[in-house]
């Protein structure tokens, strides 16, 4: 059975969303406030800590109307926008449309914390040494990481295939 375009969308939009937030309660019941929980020694960690800013904490320290403007009304806006898009844009190749619908999901698994729970629950850390370390991110934020590098690869992609056909019609003529 081949599901049609718009509800392979809808279906990818809400797997993003649902695995955030089943992982989100998981963390939220089983991992206490600041406890960290190593994984792979200190370079993968688990711990549960809340944030009210967006990536790494960034905006945490705005004022209440500008942190529900650039958190909340923006980000809403941005994503409603993206999925007409991707709704509306049928010539979108495959990976491209599942790079949106990654960011989408994510986003909207984001702002759904910010609108229910007045932050976002964060979980993951990687410290590997000092050679690669980051900040504490959820499954939200690596769906959206995920979904822009595969849109960055689509567009290299894209310009080399549309690079390509140039010079095969310019070799033809």
């Amino acid at each position: 059975m081949k599901l049609s375009r718009t509800l392979s969308i809808i279906v990818l939009i809400v797997a993003n969303i649902a695995i955030d937030q089943i992982s989100k309660v998981i963390v939220r019941l089983e991992i206490a406030k600041n406890e960290i929980i190593p994984i792979v020694g200190d370079a993968f960690i688990m711990t549960n800590v809340e944030n009210k800013g967006a990536f790494l904490g960034m905006g945490s320290d705005l004022s209440d109307t500008s942190r529900l403007i650039f958190l909340l009304i923006l980000p809403i806006l941005v994503l409603g926008y993206v999925v007409y898009y991707i709704l509306k844009n049928k010539s979108l190749d495959r990976m491209s449309l599942i790079a949106f619908c990654c960011i989408v999901g994510g986003g909207i698994a984001n702002v759904y914390d910010r609108i229910v729970y007045g932050s976002v629950t964060d979980f993951f850390h990687i410290d590997l040494g000092g050679v690669f370390r980051t900040g504490i991110f959820n499954v939200a934020d690596m769906s959206v990481s995920f979904g822009m590098i595969l849109l960055l690869i689509a567009s290299f992609t894209h310009r080399k295939k549309s690079s390509e056909k140039t010079v095969s019609e310019d070799i033809e003529n």
